[in-house]
């Protein structure tokens, strides 16, 4: 039995086969999650070839894995490989000696309150721009934070920093894209 690629009816059967290493159905697994991974990856690293390198590596994981996985149904496998995927890529970010930006000097970056008007008239593209100039630590805590939807206390056991370290990088971030989009605007 053939599994349509962009029929997500069968999640569930394509999981069952990924689990008896299904070679065409571990193809129709990556062809139908590579993209939205591979954004998450280019999220955190902004490096194309070092985002796809830990994309490989987080799909061999979740392929070698997926025995372990009970599908709970529809989102389930995303919200999975997600999570895997982000574990990639803080690891990479670890390895690559992740650094944090000084609060004591917040450069002139103020907490002016962005016009709702000016980001809706952004592309996800241009957004996501913005967020790649963060500096690497202020990027991976707003990423974490607004994206994965984790507390200061997650994002400090995980990153091996202090909660209130973890609260300076976000409201570093936030004070930097704010400037960067009136800059842009």
């Amino acid at each position: 039995m053939r599994i349509d690629l962009h029929n997500n009816d069968d999640e569930a059967l394509l999981i069952v086969r990924c689990k008896k290493r299904d070679e065409h159905a571990q193809k129709v697994f990556y062809m139908r999650y590579v993209e939205d991974m591979m954004l998450l990856c280019l999220r955190y690293i902004a490096d194309r070839e070092d985002a796809r390198e830990v994309l490989m590596d987080a799909f061999l994981k979740f392929f070698n894995n997926v025995g372990d996985f009970e599908y709970r149904g529809d989102g389930s496998v995303k919200a999975w490989l997600k999570k895997i995927v982000v574990s990639y890529c803080l690891m990479f970010l670890r390895k690559n000696r992740l650094s944090f930006e000084s609060t004591d000097d917040e450069r002139n970056y103020t907490d002016i309150a962005a016009n709702d008007g000016i980001i809706e008239g952004m592309s996800a593209k241009e957004i996501l721009s913005l967020i790649h100039g963060l500096p690497d630590g202020c990027k991976t805590v707003f990423n974490l934070y607004v994206f994965e939807g984790r507390t200061h206390k997650e994002i400090a056991t995980e990153l091996g920093i202090s909660e209130g370290t973890s609260k300076s990088q976000l409201h570093l971030a936030k004070s930097i894209l704010k400037s960067k989009i009136l800059i842009n605007s």
